[in-house]
């Protein structure tokens, strides 16, 4: 339970840090972003995330490495993958990478003599389109536009409608999702970052390579699923958070549906924050669809049975 609420807290803090600031803050790669620096000579053994900011790696990061809007320096080593949303990822000729870099909405630039041990993959020309499995669109107005609000209200009465039904047919398993939610938020974030990436990837290879008569029905398919397991996770997250609420500010225990209210009206608040909102519910929504991934819905059972009769 704390280790979920640390997660948050932490998120929260970082969509925070995403507001502008004076030029005296000494931004590294970019006006109005401050870098997560991570010094060399010095080791990260957990996974690092940069949100609205870009992410230096001088040092030695033995864990993923993950950037939502805003780039990746490397000059050090990455023992996992690199993550990019709206970003991109800059190896110096002294970088190494032993797993993957993925920059979606961005470029990956290596150095000569720059190692990357597994696969390097770029789509610098994303539709923004896609980008609404993660938030939603603004449709080009101000967060304080009439019509953005109403979109918000009417967004949030969807969800509570959603909540109700979800509950009503598949109560435990949302509670199995919610679950690998409070337990491990970090490592839900990460499997919804490379599970979002997936789907992409999937729906481009479809688009690109299969046949329409074929790549059609399997395109829709990919954002059904990947639609499915943004609304289930989310629903997750919304009844983790009111749980946690509920036992820990207000001392009582309450039934799982009105927790996922509670958990639900919180996160509607934080949406009408410019900056905040958008950033807290990205950052639900990778968790959402991670817990999702990892729990198959909340069954706790392996996605493909490969034993063999």
């Amino acid at each position: 339970m704390n280790r979920f609420a640390a997660t948050l807290a932490g998120f929260l803090g970082l969509a925070i840090l995403t507001l502008p600031v004076p030029a005296q803050a000494i931004p590294v790669a970019s006006v109005g972003k401050v870098a997560l620096h991570l010094e060399k000579g010095s080791t990260a053994r957990h996974q690092l995330v940069a949100i609205g900011r870009d992410l230096v790696i001088d040092g030695e990061a033995l864990g993923d490495v993950a950037a939502l809007s805003g780039s990746v320096e490397i000059s050090g080593h990455v023992a996992g993958d690199v993550v990019l949303f709206a970003g991109n990822a800059h190896l110096a000729s002294t970088a190494r990478v032993d797993g993957d870099v993925f920059a979606l909405g961005g470029r990956v630039d290596a150095a000569p003599g720059a190692r990357i041990g597994g696969r390097s993959v770029s789509y610098p020309t994303v539709s923004s389109a896609w980008m609404t499995l993660i938030e939603g669109p603004t449709l080009g107005l101000s967060a304080l536009s009439p019509v953005v609000l109403g979109a918000k209200v009417a967004l949030l009465a969807a969800w509570a409608v959603l909540v109700l039904l979800f509950f009503a047919a598949s109560g435990r398993e949302v509670l199995g999702t919610a679950d690998s939610v409070r337990r491990e938020p970090f490592r839900s974030f990460f499997i919804g970052l490379t599970g979002v990436l997936t789907l992409f990837l999937t729906a481009l290879f479809f688009g690109a390579f299969a046949g329409a008569l074929v790549g059609l029905p399997l395109l829709i398919l990919v954002i059904l699923l990947a639609l499915i397991l943004k609304l289930w996770g989310s629903v997750a997250v919304f009844y983790a958070l009111g749980d946690w609420i509920a036992v820990h500010l207000l001392h009582r225990r309450v039934r799982p549906l009105n927790a996922a209210t509670g958990g639900l009206l919180v996160l509607g608040v934080l949406k009408f924050l410019p900056w905040i909102g958008d950033w807290t519910w990205t950052v639900v929504t990778f968790i959402g669809v991670g817990a999702a991934l990892a729990t198959k819905f909340g069954r706790r059972e392996p996605w493909f049975d490969l034993e063999t009769a």
